[in-house]
């Protein structure tokens, strides 16, 4: 049976600070939305790729899990909880949905919770680092109806360049403060570079999966930037079936294709269309492509 969103949230209030708490904000209010208790969640995936403090250990997961309440004791709520880190930048939340997928396909979960967050270590704002402190969240189930949910997730990557961003920690350069800086580097030519082969890939996946791009919205990463636009225009979708998200001033990054359907969804965009084509562009370079039918 096909895997299908139940609902979607977002997190982008200013005094959160973390990537920590804007993924655990994001998760509590799609539960409610949802209807779903924290104890039905089967399994929690994290996708957030900048984390508090630039902390490795533990899981990010598992202390999102911890604030939301999902299975802490699962001898009292009679069901166990996994949860764990899935980092691939923006195309996260794609290789959530394929992993969601064969989770839901097994039996071994009913709910699935995708969950992301970014922010700057230090939890203060940098105008270098050039992603938004927000957070998203998808709960995902299966569906009877094979008309509705995800389509095959279609995923290529481009080993011939340079990965065009690059985050890391200079401890050299930062010395004592480690907890608290990081730099990331990117490409002059990354954009143009994104936008080119993600073109390519979601024509090509377009194609195999038999989709009419006339009748299609476009779910985009970094939609607050000028690639969604371009994108679209390679692809021939019209202006308006682009997402275009308002309320933030930077990339969403690991949260955009989350943010973006629940955008479209709030504001009635998603309703004029049968199908989202949802594209995901990073780093690597790396592309994710995935059709999801029963948008209305």
């Amino acid at each position: 049976m096909p895997t299908a969103i139940m609902s979607t949230a977002v997190s982008t209030d200013p005094y959160l600070g973390g990537s920590i708490a804007h993924a655990s904000a994001a998760a509590t209010a799609c539960l409610e939305r949802a209807g779903i208790g924290p104890d039905q969640v089967d399994l929690l995936i994290n996708v957030g790729v900048y984390r508090d403090e630039n902390m490795a250990e533990p899981a990010m997961s598992a202390l999102i899990q911890k604030n939301v309440g999902t299975n802490l004791d699962y001898l009292r709520s009679g069901r166990a909880a996994l949860s764990f880190d899935l980092m691939n930048g923006a195309c996260g939340v794609l290789n959530a949905v394929q992993v969601a997928g064969a989770f839901l396909e097994t039996g071994d979960a009913e709910f699935v919770l995708v969950v992301s967050g970014d922010a700057h270590p230090s939890g203060r704002p940098d105008p270098a680092f050039g992603y938004a402190s927000v957070g998203a969240a998808i709960l995902l189930s299966r569906t009877a109806d094979a008309g509705t949910g995800f389509g095959r997730v279609g995923t290529a990557a481009d080993d011939g360049g340079t990965p065009g961003v690059v985050g890391y920690i200079d401890l050299d350069a930062v010395g004592t403060l480690g907890r608290e800086r990081v730099t990331v580097e990117r490409d002059a030519d990354y954009t143009d570079r994104l936008v080119e082969f993600a073109a390519a890939e979601a024509a090509r996946y377009a194609a195999e999966e038999g989709i009419d791009l006339s009748d299609v919205l476009l779910v985009a990463s970094q939609p607050t930037s000028t690639f969604a636009a371009e994108l679209a225009g390679r692809l021939g979708i019209a202006a308006p079936a682009v997402v275009t998200v308002r309320g933030v001033d930077a990339d969403p990054h690991s949260s955009a294709l989350t943010f973006a359907y629940h955008q479209a969804v709030s504001t009635g965009q998603a309703a004029a269309y049968p199908q989202a084509l949802f594209v995901a562009a990073g780093a690597g370079l790396s592309v994710a492509c995935s059709v999801y039918r029963g948008a209305r």
